[in-house]
């Protein structure tokens, strides 16, 4: 297998993170997307939008991280990741929207500013972020994780930009319950840390 990734995506951490979290080999690449990497002729076969991060599993190749997320747990037999039974499947796919959706134009947005110099309006984004932080915590009170007490895919798609709030000016402090859910995933076997910069809240 080989990864396509920038260490400062957070949806490419969510899948180098599972990887290591599975104990599943693969070659890690850094796309250089500073300097236009991930817009070279080679790179765009790979994935058309020019994004990271991009599985290539031996020819079969897979440029979502969410849909990585799913082809691993998957191919890896790994039900403990991936619970058949259809309450669990409805509530992860649930959870993956959610990542693709209020994270992604939430506490990833407002990373996006301060990290990268992206063109949304602070305010609304933050405003965003603490809804959808606001909802989770509740969801957190009664369970270690996000869908019950054993980690799902759906805490991975989730926890890269939650704990990477900070640096999009999202303070964490009013959710206690996200707070231990960050803890208890960090102290997972195979845990990979999302690298931090002095941006925002932690600048």
């Amino acid at each position: 297998m080989k990864l396509y990734h920038y260490p400062l995506s957070g949806h490419a951490h969510r899948a180098v993170l599972f990887l290591s979290l599975l104990g599943q080999d693969a070659d890690l690449i850094e796309v250089d997307i500073p300097n236009g990497g991930n817009r070279t002729p080679e790179y765009l076969k790979l994935n058309p939008f020019g994004q990271v991060p991009v599985l290539d599993d031996d020819g079969v190749v897979v440029n979502d991280s969410s849909a990585i997320l799913v082809y691993l747990a998957t191919k890896l037999g790994r039900k403990d990741w991936l619970p058949v039974d259809l309450r669990s499947v409805a509530k992860i796919q649930k959870w993956l929207s959610v990542a693709a959706g209020e994270i992604a134009y939430g506490p990833c947005a407002a990373r996006l500013i301060t990290v990268f110099g992206a063109d949304f309006r602070a305010d609304e984004v933050i405003a965003r972020a603490h809804r959808i932080l606001k909802l989770i915590n509740e969801e957190l009170e009664n369970s270690h994780f996000i869908i019950g007490d054993r980690p799902t895919i759906a805490d991975v798609a989730l926890y890269s930009y939650i704990v990477g709030a900070p640096e999009g000016n999202v303070d964490l402090g009013a959710y206690p319950d996200v707070g231990h859910w960050l803890a208890r995933i960090e102290a997972l076997p195979g845990f990979v840390e999302f690298p931090k910069t002095a941006a925002g809240l932690r600048a």
